[in-house]
């Protein structure tokens, strides 16, 4: 791509909840269809997301995440596009169940993955650096496909995070500090010849 190219604007955004998310499931690559709440939200996010002028809507292939999608692009208006590498990390045999459940029964080996950082894996699930990487990809890719676009970007918490964190240098471990607030729009800068930036908290979807 050309140094001299517009940089690329990508706003990311979580899928509306579902009721696994109000229940606090783990959903990994599990899906759902959003709960009525989540409807609600996604409607009034494509509202409040309407003035921000989005050339395309990118959005993780996942029931969840199409669905808010369209619901938002009711207001927003945009070429929707889908990405398999867009998915949440995949929490295999943790998948289905509540954190609380899994620190109640088995708290040694949670919080002994939890220390390691970016190589966290679920018991048969996949690793945050493995999701991160298939991510970025994914937006990699669209900046040479559509340089210079802004790009609504919907997808899941665990991706966010693998993106944010992997940006700002982050370890991912439980020592460091809180940095994305929920149901927030979150920036990042790509392209133009120049490193990729990151704006957290961008917008109060809420």
């Amino acid at each position: 791509m050309s140094q001299t190219a517009a940089a690329t604007q990508f706003g990311l955004i979580r899928h509306a909840p579902t009721a696994w998310n109000l229940g606090k499931r783990i959903m990994g690559q599990m899906d759902q269809a959003l709960a009525p709440v989540g409807e609600d939200a996604a409607r009034r996010w494509g509202r409040r997301l309407a003035t921000e002028n989005w050339d395309r809507i990118l959005s993780s292939d996942s029931r969840r995440a199409v669905q808010t999608a369209e619901l938002v692009n009711l207001s927003v208006r945009a070429e929707l596009h889908t990405d398999t590498r867009l998915q949440e990390q995949n929490w295999g045999r943790w998948s289905g169940r509540r954190l609380s459940e899994i620190r109640a029964g088995a708290k040694d080996r949670l919080e002994a993955l939890e220390q390691t950082g970016w190589r966290f894996r679920p018991p048969g699930g996949e690793d945050r650096r493995s999701v991160q990487r298939r991510a970025f990809r994914a937006l990699a890719e669209a900046v040479e496909r559509w340089p210079g676009a802004r790009i609504l970007v919907v997808t899941h918490e665990g991706v966010i995070k693998c993106l944010v964190y992997h940006l700002r240098g982050r370890r991912f471990v439980p020592s460091e500090a809180p940095l994305l607030l929920p149901y927030h729009l979150h920036r990042i800068t790509a392209g133009a010849g120049r490193p990729w930036r990151v704006d957290v908290n961008a917008i109060d979807l809420r």
